[in-house]
């Protein structure tokens, strides 16, 4: 199909990246299939120990770095990634809705809420006012200062398999975190094709590896998130079962 093509997918793909760099992973391939017509879409290599050590400590290397570019400069990478999915809307509107199963005007509707919250986040970075307050003390003023929490964590569910990542994604980019990314194994594929639309952007600006990254895989791997303390952040949409797990 002319839309694989162009969103340069393949019958087999790695799943693991720190944003321009796909690590090689040795657990199995997630098989996706397309519920419009049973076809194989194609494999997306599952994330594994090694290669998830190896995303967490870019993404770490890579926040030290994000945290200190001033929040309007921020919103610009974040403007020019809503210009790339602009270009791959029709396109990667046919894949959400060839592998997740709605409608094609619901598959480009959530690739548009994507370009939406991506000028949103470009807004919120020139306002991320803080309180300014008198001080009892003479000549002194105190001020609120926000500051970035790190790495966040993104598990997203099947039925919104790239809006809810980008909701969250772009919001802490702006903010000067670092994200990672965990889709779900049953829309692996969309994901794979969002992380390489990103990565153009990602060159062209050399930004630092691991802001954004992305990790496939089962509830294995959303487990490995949520019990892992250095993410002190997780944004987690899915089932009532999933969601007891990560509120423990």
């Amino acid at each position: 199909m002319q839309f694989l093509e162009q969103l340069q997918l393949h019958k087999k793909n790695e799943g693991s990246s720190t944003g321009t760099v796909w690590h090689t992973s040795q657990a199995e391939y997630i098989n996706s299939f397309s519920p419009v017509d049973n076809k194989e879409i194609g494999a997306v290599r599952a994330t594994d120990t090694l290669c998830y050590e190896k995303i967490i400590q870019k993404a770490q290397e890579a926040f030290i770095e994000w945290r200190n570019w001033p929040a309007p400069k921020r919103g610009e990478i974040v403007r020019q990634m809503g210009d790339a999915l602009r270009k791959e809307k029709q396109a990667l509107g046919q894949l959400v809705s060839y592998e997740m199963g709605k409608s094609l005007q619901e598959g480009l509707g959530e690739v548009q809420e994507m370009i939406d919250i991506c000028d949103f986040a470009v807004g919120l970075s020139r306002q991320l006012y803080g309180l300014t307050m008198h001080s009892e003390r003479p000549n002194h003023r105190m001020y609120e200062q926000w500051h970035p929490l790190g790495i966040v964590g993104i598990i997203s569910a099947f039925n919104f398999p790239v809006a809810v990542w980008s909701w969250n994604a772009m919001i802490a980019a702006i903010c000067g975190n670092a994200c990672i990314w965990k889709p779900s194994e049953k829309t692996p594929a969309t994901a794979y094709a969002v992380q390489r639309i990103l990565q153009t952007v990602l060159k062209e600006n050399e930004l630092p590896e691991g802001l954004f990254c992305i990790v496939q895989g089962n509830a294995t791997v959303g487990q490995w998130m949520s019990e892992d303390t250095r993410i002190p952040l997780i944004s987690a949409t899915g089932s009532t079962k999933m969601g007891k797990k990560v509120g423990e």
